[in-house]
């Protein structure tokens, strides 16, 4: 792999993802110390009071008490570890671009066992809490435990490139892994921004439209980061595509119906429908407009990998609402939930279902590619060259 061009816009990004990764640190080390000590000292906590205002953050403080409290000590190592990943990342990302191996690889293994210990104490608090104690609902309980599957998923398929010495497969899955890591500083951001945009609202109602686009979004920003790291115009192997025109069709003629289906049950829900569409389809569609761009820059330049990359990425956004329009009815019917509640928890978890998808999907190309270079016989100078097997 290959450091990234000299651009701004990357070195921009980069120096932004630190700079949030830091600063959100501390605030997840302290952000459970008020529940098991009344009066203790937290950052996001205090911070939130002078954005927004005391009563927003006293409100969410009670409602969060009971579920918190019943599972505090796994809480607290989720958190504290939280934090401790946020460093990390930057010391991963950082030791990557500045070919660092060594220093990679010790904090590597450590970030690995940083994620699974942080994912185990957010998963015995999500065992012991009823999906509709959780704050913000059954919604957000599903999508916490979406992400939590998807951090683990991705960890270890990131350690199983790495061991199988498949540098630009490794990447990906660790740059899809740190972006659902990003979703919890995120959410905060959105805490202190959206009660701005949408004057009134409750911690648990920004928690309900915020979780309809994360997951769209930190998908698209490790895709984004991948394509930044991979400046190669073709992999070898790679021929032709798994993606051609007439899928791409059949992508958007099975999204257009499953997005207008989407929209009109949620307008049916009035002013809080309303507020959970927008916060899907405007990220989604900035989301939309740039893989289509991005995708004929890269076959208008001649580089066919990124083109590739970019289209399978295309085709697993234009899939997320056919995803959630089929996952609705089964949430409906498992977890008795109503159908706003399945509806939109479905939506929530859509885009990063399908994201992960297709990181699956570049793998297999990639390692489908590799596996025919190994079985193309070379020939040798002065040999024949054997007739292929029956």
């Amino acid at each position: 792999m290959h450091r990234p061009g000299n651009v701004t816009w990357g070195r921009v990004a980069v120096v932004t993802v630190v700079a949030v990764c830091l600063a959100y640190a501390p605030v997840a080390a302290t952000e459970l110390w008020p529940y098991a000590r009344a009066g203790a000292p937290a950052l996001g906590e205090r911070l939130l009071a002078e954005t927004v205002s005391p009563e927003y953050v006293a409100e969410a403080v009670a409602d969060r008490t009971g579920p918190y409290g019943r599972s505090l000590l796994p809480l607290v190592l989720h958190s504290v570890l939280g934090g401790l990943l946020m460093v990390l990342g930057p010391v991963q990302l950082l030791s990557a671009l500045r070919r660092r191996p060594r220093l990679h690889r010790a904090a590597g293994v450590l970030f690995a066992v940083t994620v699974y210990a942080s994912m185990a104490g957010a998963a015995l608090y999500l065992a012991r809490t009823a999906p509709e104690d959780a704050f913000g609902g059954a919604a957000f309980w599903i999508v916490l435990a979406t992400i939590l599957v998807g951090t683990v998923l991705s960890v270890t398929y990131g350690i199983i490139a790495a061991l199988g010495r498949h540098p630009d497969l490794h990447q990906r899955w660790m740059l899809l892994c740190y972006g659902f890591l990003m979703t919890a500083p995120l959410l905060r951001l959105e805490w202190g921004a959206l009660p701005r945009l949408m004057p009134g609202l409750s911690m648990e109602q920004v928690n309900q439209v915020a979780v309809m686009h994360l997951g769209s979004v930190v998908a698209f920003g490790a895709l984004a980061a991948s394509r930044a790291l991979d400046r190669r115009a073709e992999v070898p192997g790679v021929t032709g595509s798994w993606v051609p025109g007439r899928v791409l069709l059949v992508a958007h003629l099975a999204a257009l119906p499953a997005l207008v289906w989407i929209g009109a049950a949620f307008l049916e829900w009035g002013a809080a429908g309303r507020r959970l569409l927008l916060g899907f389809l405007l990220p989604y569609a900035a989301t939309y407009a740039v893989m289509v761009l991005r995708q004929r820059r890269a076959h208008r330049l001649g580089r066919g990998w990124a083109r590739e990359e970019w289209r399978v990425h295309l085709v697993a956004l234009l899939l997320a609402p056919v995803f959630s329009g089929g996952a609705a009815l089964p949430l409906e019917r498992l977890l008795g939930l109503d159908r706003p509640t399945a509806l939109s928890a479905a939506v929530a978890i859509g885009c990063g279902v399908l994201a992960t998808a297709a990181t699956t999907v570049v793998s297999l190309r990639v390692m489908y590619a590799r596996e025919l270079l190994k079985r193309t016989p070379t020939p040798q100078s002065g040999a024949r060259t054997p007739a292929p097997a029956a």
